[in-house]
């Protein structure tokens, strides 16, 4: 009994063992856009990353990360999964809802291009973009730019998403909006998730997920309060996780 509990266990590690590593995806002569890969030993999927507020999540060369945002404090949570896990990060300020948004802006949405195909080609696995916050406005706005005939991702899911996001009815993959229930962020409140849903046609693959518990701390818009799943970012991946491996 106790060499098939730790044969178990050496399976689990082998198949969820993680390594992080730094890439700089080149963009013309520009700086190039930073991500951080965590890849698992039998990936099945890819997600990802795009934060909230300016979008400059501070990657270091060494693979630590300088922000606290739900994402960063979820990364490792990915690899029990089967999914790679990249954290997308900006050289430059994409601004908030009282400075401006800037991520429709040619620019960046380039940028994410080039980082979609970046790993679609290195990995060979479907991709999936994910953004929070703000960062669900990079999901919706580049969802709606690409052309749907390329098949470069396989689904799009936003988080905390701000009332400016939408999508056009064009737009036919797998979409999940996940909310907390006492998000009191007043720029994101659970109506901009659900408008995301609903406005969608009944035949394509749309769903709400509502998480509750946690704990919020300081300002209701930042990483630590409800807005940012403090303290439920575990069942959070896992509902983000199961949508992704079921479609």
């Amino acid at each position: 009994m106790a060499s098939k509990f730790f044969l178990a266990l050496a399976l689990w590690f082998f198949n969820t063992f993680a390594v992080a590593q730094a890439f700089d995806i080149p963009h013309a002569e520009e700086a190039p856009t930073r991500t951080l890969l965590i890849e698992v030993a039998k990936p099945r999927a890819v997600v990802l990353l795009f934060p909230g507020g300016g979008g400059m999540a501070g990657i270091f060369d060494n693979g630590s990360v300088r922000s606290k945002h739900t994402f960063i404090r979820s990364m490792d949570m990915w690899a029990q999964y089967g999914i790679d896990a990249v954290l997308v990060d900006t050289p430059y300020d994409l601004g908030d809802l009282r400075r401006g948004n800037l991520r429709s802006r040619k620019d960046h949405l380039t940028r994410v291009d080039e980082v979609v195909s970046f790993y679609k080609s290195k990995l060979k696995l479907p991709i999936w973009i994910f953004g929070h916050s703000m960062g669900s406005s990079t999901a919706t706005y580049y969802a709606n730019e690409i052309d749907q005939t390329k098949k470069n991702l396989a689904g799009i899911i936003v988080a905390g998403t701000i009332r400016a996001a939408s999508l056009d009815d064009e737009v036919t993959l797998p979409v999940l909006a996940i909310h907390h229930l006492n998000d009191a962020c007043a720029g994101t409140p659970i109506s901009a998730s659900a408008k995301i849903i609903d406005s969608r046609s009944p035949k394509l693959i749309s769903k709400l997920e509502l998480i509750e518990g946690g704990v919020t701390e300081g300002d209701a818009c930042q990483s630590f309060a409800y807005h940012g799943f403090n303290q439920t970012e575990a069942e959070f991946v896992k509902r983000a996780a199961n949508f992704i491996l079921s479609h």
